[in-house]
């Protein structure tokens, strides 16, 4: 069987078995797929550690950090496991490489006055303004991820019990509060802008653009960006920095760190625990500016 073949008969059963995200597959196979290349015709079933080894060697040459090197192994781990599992091979050649050094990476956050410039940024006179306003509403009010943003759909939406219902990573299902604030603006924007948006065009999804489509994450991102600009926010944002906001500020004002986990839609209790360490952060500053002895 061709490497081809092999990448994709392993991301066919990635997605089936794991209920990977698309995104998830797409970093995978990619990842393979440079493997398979940097190989130069020898089989992805005839290989040893010291073939791992040497092209991971290779990639750091090539500038490559150690974050994005601990996920290239991750995807050789994941496809070699695959491989063992249907008797392809007797050996996993990433058995005995040890995954690179990573140092803990806090996430880029915004301050509360940040959010409020942000959340003010758009042009609530115009239609399209009114939905990047509602976008950027839900996103704080919520925590989701942009990809879970841009595909809600109505039937998602409870306006009765001011609730949203997500299928995240793993098709895991979690009921999210909307709160009273985004909730009035997801309401108008249904009301009013959406309508001018799409005229007599139809279209499933929540958030539409000119074209009578749903949203893109790229999109978004970019709206995000300029938006941000526009409020003279000079930090180096990422599509998650309003979702990193949401989970930090509810910390910052003593949620319990369960509660964020089930919100943000965290299988494990650490990667929620990293929010801590921003919280702990700003207490500090705030123990330096204010305390007589700080």
């Amino acid at each position: 069987m061709n490497a081809t073949a092999l990448i994709d008969h392993f991301l066919d059963a990635a997605w089936a078995e794991q209920g990977l995200s698309q995104n998830t597959l797409s970093a995978y196979g990619s990842d393979l797929r440079i493997f398979a290349g940097w190989l130069n015709g020898k089989s992805l079933l005839d290989i040893d550690s010291g073939d791992v080894s040497n092209f991971l060697a290779s990639r750091y040459k090539e500038g490559i950090g150690s974050r994005s090197s601990a996920r290239i192994l991750s995807s050789l781990r994941r496809f070699y496991a695959y491989c063992i599992r249907e008797n392809n091979i007797a050996i996993d050649p990433t058995a005995l490489i040890e995954s690179p050094h990573i140092g803990r990476l806090l996430p880029i956050s915004l301050s509360e006055k940040d959010v409020e410039l942000l959340l003010d940024a758009p042009e609530v006179t115009h239609s399209l303004g009114f939905r990047d306003k509602t976008m950027l509403e839900m996103l704080y009010a919520t925590g989701l991820r942009v990809s879970e943003l841009v595909n809600l759909k109505f039937e998602q939406i409870s306006f009765r019990q001011g609730v949203v219902r997500i299928t995240g990573k793993g098709n895991k299902e979690r009921l999210v509060p909307v709160g009273e604030e985004a909730m009035s603006w997801l309401e108008g924007y249904m009301s009013q802008a959406r309508k001018i948006i799409l005229g007599e065009r139809q279209c499933d999804y929540l958030f539409v653009t000119n074209r009578a489509a749903g949203m893109t994450r790229q999109a978004f991102w970019h709206i995000i960006k300029r938006h941000a600009k526009k409020a003279c926010i000079n930090k180096e944002l990422s599509p998650h920095t309003l979702r990193h906001a949401f989970a930090t500020h509810l910390l910052n004002h003593g949620a319990d760190l369960r509660v964020v986990q089930l919100l943000l839609g965290h299988s494990d209790l650490s990667t929620t625990q990293i929010y801590t360490h921003i919280a702990r952060e700003r207490l500090k500053e705030l123990h330096a500016k204010y305390h007589p002895r700080g």
